[in-house]
């Protein structure tokens, strides 16, 4: 019995050893056939295996010497990069001195209406307070140096209304800092200390140079973690998280937390192209979301700062509003771009007849404008006294025009928004006389902008003589002669003139554009209308010569224009 269980025992040991035996001789092999070619000299044969008679099974042709001459060190470090770059961040805390019925501190929030209300998160929400009198509150965020000599960048909310600025140095040195300038347009401002020795300082890059998939790194100080480095790609170019009128934000997925704002958002070659500001969140932490103020805007207004103490933007003077398809059709645009020109400001740098309502700015100093909200930024970048370019589209042609800027007066503005705004809402001086329709992108008018030009003897050539018995329909419109009534009826200023709509059609067109009793028609195509036949006349014109929308100029009962295209039904 024992001997028949131990010889097959026996013979599965010695078949074990054998392929044991054959691998070791596959694996040397394959191990000599990569090294062979080193250690053979040329013209000498290389010896045969020592065991040619068992050549080695298919089985053990395995990968794994392959494998094992694969680096496995991973992406390219950044610690080089990081590393010269630490020392010229800081953390930033400050201090405040509020009533318990104030909160625990500045806690800047989307505009009312912002898409991203619900998520916008910048950092530094309030804390419930201490009840019992005043108290101490204080707060951490990020900046920058920009100069050895002590200027540091940073967020506008990270220091808003503190009373005590304290700069964090990556060695752990402090020093007190004061505000040179702020601008709240852009959320930035500018800091100063008194260092004994000169800082380690960063510069701006360019970050028009940036593409979307470019790698970028963050260093900033989130939840107190100071000198924190993250490391991501620029997910979009130009955002507007309506954060505020020049909005021309960087995307990016690289980490931002609370305590990053203020910090510096840098490219590969130690460059900061970003200024870290905002994310979007609905747990507090970073979800990959972030936006920054891109270098091109922010190294302006902090050369601004530095100088003045304040922002000095350029003033052209007009009101705008989008382009849109419909517009675009009436006025014969291939696709809609450019910022139609809704009225001028009586006094302006333009009031001397260079731009003129209806106009749509297409370049401005060389700058192609894209959308309406390109105009505004590339104004208030301008050189306050500068001669520029302006290319607009009038009458169908395209004209260049020159105009010399004037100066964005910031407190002006914000006073007179108080007095000439409808409802009364201000929004850093950018006026919307009609919600959906308008923007303004400089100060409101007067109320007297909106008065036509003079009669001259061809201004109204062609149109028909009013039916003041008969009022018309149009486009769904009953329309009648602007008199004393109808004026005193819709509560329409004495500065406007036109052609009044009495009624609006329930389901037409026009009542789809917003058009509502008391509107007056100023203008249509470009052409003044001081009757209802007149405004008949020109639409049947348009339907004539094949154009599917009617450009209407439309003024407010308070003179505040905008553009409206109706379709031709």
């Amino acid at each position: 019995m024992a001997p028949t269980i131990r010889s097959p025992f026996r013979r599965t040991l010695a078949l074990m050893a054998s392929a044991a035996i054959l691998a070791q001789a596959g694996v040397s092999g394959i191990a000599y056939a990569q090294t062979a070619p080193e250690t053979t000299a040329p013209g000498v044969t290389a010896p045969a295996p020592a065991t040619p008679t068992l050549p080695a099974p298919a089985a053990p042709q395995q990968t794994a010497p392959i494998q094992a001459a694969v680096p496995n060190n991973g992406p390219a470090s950044v610690a080089d990069l990081a590393e010269g770059l630490l020392d010229a961040v800081v953390n930033i805390s400050t201090s405040q001195k509020v009533k318990d019925d104030e909160g625990a501190g500045p806690a800047p929030r989307a505009p009312d209406g912002s898409p991203f209300q619900e998520f916008f998160n910048d950092f530094f929400n309030k804390q419930p307070g201490n009840k019992g009198g005043n108290h101490n509150v204080s707060s951490l965020g990020s900046g920058f140096v920009i100069d050895p000599a002590g200027y540091i960048v940073t967020n506008n909310h990270v220091i808003e209304g503190a009373d005590d600025i304290e700069i964090n140095f990556a060695n752990g040195s402090k020093l007190k800092a004061k505000l040179i300038g702020t601008d709240t347009k852009t959320d930035l401002s500018v800091l100063k200390v008194e260092p004994k020795t000169p800082l380690k300082s960063v510069r701006f890059g360019d970050s028009s140079t940036m593409r979307i998939g470019d790698w970028v790194m963050a260093i900033g100080n989130p939840f107190g973690f100071g000198g924190s480095v993250t490391v991501g790609i620029i997910s979009g170019r130009g955002r507007n998280i309506n954060a505020g009128p020049y909005d021309n934000f960087i995307q990016t997925d690289a980490a931002i937390n609370k305590g990053n704002s203020g910090g510096p958002l840098f490219n590969m070659k130690g460059e900061v192209i970003g200024i870290n500001t905002a994310i979007i969140s609905p747990s507090g932490g970073s979800i990959g979301i972030g936006f920054s103020v891109p270098s091109e805007l922010a190294s302006g207004v902090v050369d601004q700062l530095r100088e003045y103490g304040e922002t000095r933007r350029g003033w052209l003077g007009v009101r705008i509003q989008p382009v849109t398809d419909d517009i675009a059709d009436s006025l014969g645009l291939d696709t809609a771009k450019g910022a139609l020109v809704a009225g001028v400001i009586k006094g302006g740098p333009v009031d001397d007849g260079s731009i003129k309502a209806g106009d749509v700015i297409l370049k401005f100093d060389g700058k192609t404008v894209s959308e309406m909200r390109d105009l505004p930024r590339v104004v208030a970048e301008s050189t306050v006294g500068k001669e520029v370019d302006v290319v607009v589209l009038r009458d169908g042609k395209e004209q260049t025009v020159k105009v010399k800027l004037g100066r964005l007066e910031d407190s002006d503005q914000a006073a007179a928004s108080d007095d000439s705004a409808p409802d009364g809402s201000q929004d850093d001086g950018v006026i919307i006389p009609d919600p959906g329709e308008n923007n303004d992108m400089d100060q409101p008018d007067s109320g007297d902008q909106a008065k036509p030009a003079p009669d001259t003897p061809d201004q109204h050539k062609g149109q028909v003589s009013p039916d003041v018995a008969t009022p018309k329909n149009v486009l769904g419109l009953s329309l009648s002669l602007l008199s004393a009534e109808t004026r005193k009826a819709f509560g329409i200023a004495e500065s406007v003139d036109g052609v009044v709509v009495t009624e609006v059609t329930p389901g037409s067109a026009s009542a789809e554009k917003g058009l509502k009793p008391g509107d007056v028609i100023v203008e249509v195509a470009q052409e003044f209308m001081k009757s209802p036949d007149a405004v008949a006349a020109k639409v049947q014109a348009l339907k004539q010569e094949g154009r599917r929308n009617a450009q209407l100029m439309i003024a407010g009962a308070n003179g505040d224009l905008r553009f409206v295209a109706v379709p031709m039904e």
